[in-house]
């Protein structure tokens, strides 16, 4: 089983330097602009079941390097320990205020603090459980010369992933089909991305979280 250890980084340094500049600028903005919400959310969580507003979870970022990524928790204390570290169909432990927030991907906002401490992007492929990045073949590693985004093309094209995840073979389907096809579909934007296809990216997926 190959580790999740480094992949050569992209050599495109004044990119990755506008690139950061736009994150740093765009994530304080939505920090500041979304606070009312970010509060009115965190106290939600806090009422509606015991446990922390966040959820720290254990990613791989750039370069394979871990790191906590922040979430609003939308499941039970301990989930990670009662079940698979992937939400499948009608998974039990997920919260009330779980059900609606992982359906509009509001427990995704807090991440724009990892997009500020430089773990993440706006816009990149999604960060992955270690136990999944050892799984990868060599090509499906190239995803780690990129930092990890709060959205991506992925993403939004399995915007419902948590519906194919059924039944008991729900971790053979994403080991087999999800995961390397999001990796695919995720290689190949991040391949031709510019500032102007991810802009359109960001205002894709903040539309689509008002379906």
């Amino acid at each position: 089983m190959s580790s999740p250890q480094s992949a050569p980084l992209s050599p495109n340094i004044v990119d990755d330097r506008w690139q950061r500049l736009f994150d740093i600028i765009a994530a304080s903005a939505g920090l500041l602009l979304l606070s009312p919400l970010l509060l009115v959310v965190a106290l939600w969580v806090k009422f509606d079941s015991p446990g922390p507003v966040f959820y720290r979870a254990l990613r791989i970022g750039r370069g394979g390097t871990p790191f906590r990524l922040f979430k609003f928790r939308s499941m039970v204390v301990d989930a990670d320990r009662r079940g698979p570290g992937i939400t499948t169909a009608g998974d039990a432990r997920v919260t009330k205020s779980g059900r609606w927030l992982r359906r509009t991907k509001v427990d995704e906002l807090p991440q724009l603090l990892n997009v500020l401490r430089g773990e993440m992007s706006l816009v990149g492929p999604r960060p992955e459980d270690p136990r999944y990045v050892a799984l990868y073949t060599p090509e499906q590693r190239q995803i780690l010369a990129y930092r990890p985004g709060v959205t991506s093309a992925a993403s939004l094209a399995y915007r419902h992933e948590e519906t194919l995840l059924a039944g008991p073979d729900w971790e053979t389907i994403y080991l087999q089909e999800v995961m390397p096809a999001k990796l695919t579909v995720d290689l190949a934007y991040m391949a031709q991305r510019s500032l102007r296809t991810d802009i359109q990216l960001v205002l894709r997926t903040v539309m689509s979280m008002a379906k």
